[in-house]
């Protein structure tokens, strides 16, 4: 037999969520079951791939070391201080970043911007600029800056990746130019093991055999060919960590400023931008404010050791994604490993012939570039093919890839705005008596658009009454507001009642605030807002 239930005391708070009633109690178990909830998908970002992360985050640590040897020279700096760096940043990031499996270290894009620090104020400079580098992208991970990708169109994403294939090509040619024949003939027999052996197996990833034949076959055949050892001295002690040796000064901030400011944007912007490619390459979504502060702690902990600053790499990160790394355990093996690799086995790394990573970097060229886009560009509208082209030409002639998407940014707004303003028309009707004449504006009235809104009226003719309808419009910056005091004023001149009506609320209180058409003792004629 079914009881009634009892009624519940009148002293007892309740909380009232889509019709039903939960007591506090059960309001702290939601709290505790959510908490739950993100520590269990937390941990299998971490656990549910162990065997692919391990292996791809071992083949990643590989190619780091040259990449961080050789962006330390690019920066000026002895080769550890990228070598920490990449250890640092990609640890720390595997911890606090907001994308799992992308690879965060020291870079060519940040490396560039180092020069001239260094060079005109020294190493410890560098290392303050880190860490102020690390609190700008923090602070803006707070203030919700990575939902800026949202204005990056898919024609700058598409040159975006295009120009750095390129990069990562040209960056081999070094290791392709005036070397002896057998550099060759490894890099082919890399390439086939790389492409061929997945069609066998792909228990192990393609490039870590390929690493590993060529390292035998060199070592094993005498041939005399560019090696790890070539690139420069690593490092045989620990990292140590340490204050950067400088005075607490404005004059030190003034110094270092500009320098973190550029450091701080240009990271995020390739970070966000690598995330984004690795989340398409993933099928998954991944927190880009979080991502922000993950990448300032990550340059924190890199100069807090020694390190320069540092950011997501789109090719670690394809050669990752690309070798079966999918969580944050492949980012922390990569750091771990490279740190293992020159610190321990400091003897084979350097007897891993150049030839090894050229062919996995060349790989990672190859599977970066999107080759539909070149066929596409028949498609695809004119403005975006533009926006595509213009971004990769920029980013290939600057090497900057920050500079590459700005102009694709850029260009992307223009189109549109061009776009949104030929979407806007006026039409009119004339009364029985002709006296009067009515105006219906439809569309976007905005700085793009004021021009051909003011030269749809007709001045000149004589009129008693004039009723603009702008209900099917919308204004939306003062540009638009400008041009209806010139449309209503100059009708005014002309002795004809002018009557506004259709504003909607947004466009209303923009009229009202800058507006000059409705004022008391409004001018005859306005000058352009």
């Amino acid at each position: 037999m079914a009881l009634p239930a009892a009624d519940p005391p009148d002293n007892a708070k309740h909380h009232l969520h889509q019709g039903q009633i939960f007591s506090p109690v059960d309001a702290s178990l939601c709290d505790i079951c959510s908490k739950m909830n993100g520590f269990t998908h937390y941990k299998r970002e971490w656990f549910s791939n162990i065997r692919g992360d391990v292996l791809s985050g071992i083949v990643v640590a590989l190619a780091l070391i040259p990449e961080a040897i050789g962006f330390s020279v690019i920066a000026g700096v002895d080769p550890k201080v990228g070598l920490f760096a990449s250890f640092a940043i990609a640890c720390v990031s595997a911890f606090v970043g907001g994308r799992p499996g992308m690879i965060s270290a020291a870079t060519a894009a940040t490396a560039v911007l180092m020069v001239t620090l260094v060079r005109d104020h020294g190493l410890q400079y560098l290392f303050a600029a880190t860490l102020l580098m690390g609190l700008l992208q923090i602070l803006a991970g707070f203030a919700k800056l990575g939902r800026v990708m949202r204005f990056v169109s898919k024609s700058v994403m598409t040159g975006f990746v295009n120009a750095l294939a390129i990069l990562i090509f040209m960056a081999q040619l070094p290791e392709l130019i005036n070397v002896p024949v057998e550099t060759y003939w490894m890099i082919a027999a890399g390439l086939a093991i790389i492409y061929l052996l997945p069609q066998v197996t792909t228990a192990i990833p393609s490039p870590l055999v390929a690493i590993t034949v060529l390292t035998l076959i060199y070592l094993y055949s005498g041939m005399e060919i560019r090696t790890v050892g070539d690139l420069g001295e690593l490092p045989s002690t620990l990292p140590v960590f340490a204050l950067p040796d400088l005075p607490l000064t404005w004059e030190t901030l003034q110094i270092i400023f500009p320098y973190s400011i550029a450091l701080a944007a240009v990271g995020l912007l390739e970070s966000l931008l690598t995330a984004k490619i690795v989340d398409d390459m993933t099928d998954t979504n991944s927190n880009k404010s979080q991502e922000c502060i993950g990448q300032g702690v990550s340059n924190i902990a890199s100069g807090l050791i020694g390190g320069m600053g540092g950011c997501a790499m789109i090719g670690q990160s394809v050669i990752n994604v690309s070798s079966g790394g999918r969580g944050r355990l492949s980012t922390f093996v990569a750091g771990a490993f490279l740190l293992f690799l020159i610190l321990v086995l400091d003897d084979i790394v350097r007897i891993i012939p150049m030839a090894a990573l050229v062919a996995v970097m060349i790989m990672v060229s190859i599977n970066t570039f999107s080759w539909r886009s070149i066929t596409d560009l028949r498609r695809n509208p004119l403005p975006s093919s533009i926006v595509m082209l213009a971004t990769v030409v920029t980013v290939v002639a600057t090497h900057d890839l920050a500079k590459g998407v700005l102009v694709g940014v850029l260009l992307s707004g223009v189109f549109f705005a061009g776009k949104v303003s030929r979407l806007f028309h006026v039409r009119s009707e004339a009364s029985a008596d002709g006296t009067a004449r009515t105006y219906h504006v439809d569309g976007e009235i905005f700085f793009a658009s004021t021009e051909s809104f003011i030269k749809a009226f007709d001045f000149g003719e004589p009129l008693k009454r004039v009723t603009i309808d702008v209900s099917e419009a919308h204004l939306w910056d003062i540009s638009a507001v400008g041009a209806i005091d010139d449309v209503v004023l100059k009708f005014r001149r002309h002795g004809v009642e002018v009557d506004l009506r259709g504003l909607n609320e947004a466009s209303a209180s923009m009229v009202d605030r800058f507006g000059l058409h409705d004022k008391e003792h409004a001018p005859k004629a306005v000058a352009g807002h």
